[in-house]
């Protein structure tokens, strides 16, 4: 379906806010930037994330002379939760078949974590992207480290008392990276609700079934690798704990022309961690193997 405008000011320069339908009655939230006939690069963050992660990049991207779309995934930020729980990677590819629709050439998905298996399954499901870029996930992650975020997303249902106990979280989550000395960026993700805590802004549902999922990522990866995949290029943080050597090498023997970026001094939110570097190594594949310049 064609977006309708949102009302009310874009996040930046050129930049305007537009809200696609998708199934389940589903509405998605995007910032789209840059030329409208050019080469289209569709950022999806990671679960429990929002848009805004990816601002710096979507600027750089921009930047460079790429169409941007930069949603929040369903159940997150902006975007509408699905009323009966439908948060399958199949209900995330009609989400990005939904953010596509008025996609008028090449286009790129580009995904983080859970954003990285929902680019992975649409490539499985027949969406004929000209490049990936999957950022920290790999079809084999480390069990310990999806472990780590599964328990972090689960252990503040009952929400904080103030920002600075929600920043206290994060701090606690990844001690490597430096605390802002202004917590408040973090209300791009909270909301506070009627008992007057602060929320995650994110459906706890989304939570339902890792396992399960984590099964379909592995087969969606071994599906596209058979009919002969697009351009892959995997990013990933040297700290991390979601990738490891073995999950890299397992990939590679699946796709053998796999691409991989090292990203020195970051962990899993890799673009949060370096985002110079993070940019750098993406804009160059994309550069690459899907050119900005206008489509035909």
């Amino acid at each position: 379906m064609r977006p309708d405008a949102v009302a009310g000011e874009g996040p930046g320069e050129g930049v305007v806010v537009r809200r696609y339908e998708s199934s389940g009655g589903v509405s998605l939230v995007a910032d789209v930037g840059g030329a409208e006939q050019a080469s289209t690069v569709l950022l999806m963050h990671g679960g429990g994330q929002t848009r805004h992660s990816w601002s710096g990049a979507m600027t750089a991207l921009v930047e460079r002379g790429y169409r941007v779309v930069n949603y929040d995934a369903r159940g997150h930020g902006d975007s509408g939760w699905a009323e009966d729980g439908a948060y399958t990677l199949d209900d995330r590819v009609d989400d990005v078949r939904a953010v596509l629709g008025d996609c008028p050439g090449p286009f790129a998905l580009v995904g983080a974590s859970l954003g990285g298996a929902t680019a992975m399954h649409a490539v499985a499901s027949g969406l004929a992207a000209s490049a990936v870029v999957m950022v920290d996930i790999v079809p084999d992650p480390e069990p310990q480290g999806v472990g780590r975020i599964r328990d972090f997303m689960n252990r503040h249902r009952a929400g904080f008392a103030d920002l600075e106990a929600a920043a206290e979280a994060v701090a606690a989550y990844n001690p490597e990276r430096a605390r802002p000395r202004d917590p408040t960026g973090l209300m791009r993700n909270l909301r506070r609700r009627d008992d007057g805590r602060l929320y995650w802004h994110w459906d706890p549902r989304i939570m339902q079934d890792p396992t399960g999922q984590q099964a379909v990522i592995r087969r969606s990866a071994e599906v596209a690798a058979a009919a002969g995949p697009p351009p892959f290029l995997l990013v990933r943080g040297l700290h991390s704990d979601v990738v490891s050597d073995a999950g890299v090498a397992a990939f590679r023997a699946l796709m053998p022309e796999l691409e991989v970026v090292d990203v020195v001094g970051a962990g899993h939110m890799v673009a949060g961690d370096r985002n110079d570097a993070f940019n750098a190594g993406v804009i160059d594949f994309l550069t690459r193997r899907m050119p900005p310049e206008q489509a035909a």
